[in-house]
C-alpha cells in the first residue's frame, strides 16, 4: 500500500539501502539470456580479457539496482512508471562476490501542469560496492500520484 505521495516527498532527502551481493552463476545465467560477451559467461574467456575474470553486465547492475529501489525506495510511492533513466554510467566492474548498495537523493520535483494530480520525482542513483567504490550512477525521473491537485 502506497504512503508516500508527491506532496511528501522532500528535496533533498537521501536513503541509502541494499545489499546485493552477487554470484558467479547469477551473472553467468543473467548475461547468457541479455548480453552474451565472452567476459560475462566464459570464464576462460574473461580470464585472458581486459578484466581478468568475470564480470556481471552493466545491464544486470542496472537490473539488481531496480530491484534494491523497487525492495526499499518505489514499493512506499504512490508510484505511476517512469519516463526514463538520464546520464546511466558505469564505472567499476561488477564482480562474484561483490555486494551492492544504493544511495538515492532527491534533487527536484515538478507537478505535472497537464495533470495536476500527479508530479515527478528527479533524483540521482549511486551504486557502490563493499568497498565503497561507485560501480553505477544515473539520474532517476519517477512519476508519483499526488494527493490533491495542488490547488486546494
Amino acid at each position: 500500500m502506497a504512503t508516500e505521495y508527491f506532496e511528501d516527498v522532500q528535496i533533498g532527502t537521501v536513503r541509502e539501502f541494499g545489499s546485493k551481493t552477487v554470484s558467479t552463476e547469477e551473472i553467468i545465467k543473467f548475461a547468457t539470456k541479455f548480453d552474451p560477451q565472452p567476459f560475462h559467461i566464459d570464464a576462460v574467456a574473461a580470464a585472458d580479457s581486459t578484466y581478468e575474470g568475470i564480470i556481471a553486465s552493466g545491464w544486470h547492475t542496472a537490473s539488481m539496482t531496480m530491484r534494491m529501489m523497487v525492495d526499499h525506495m518505489v514499493s512506499s510511492r504512490a508510484g505511476l512508471g517512469s519516463p526514463g533513466w538520464n546520464n546511466l554510467k558505469w564505472y567499476r566492474p561488477v564482480r562474484p562476490g561483490d555486494t551492492l548498495r544504493v544511495r538515492s537523493e532527491v534533487i527536484d520535483k515538478k507537478r505535472s501542469v497537464s495533470r495536476p494530480t500527479m508530479g515527478t520525482i528527479f533524483g540521482t542513483i549511486q551504486v557502490f560496492n563493499q568497498n565503497s567504490e561507485m560501480v553505477m550512477s544515473f539520474e532517476s525521473l519517477g512519476m508519483v500520484q499526488a494527493k490533491t491537485t495542488g490547488e486546494e
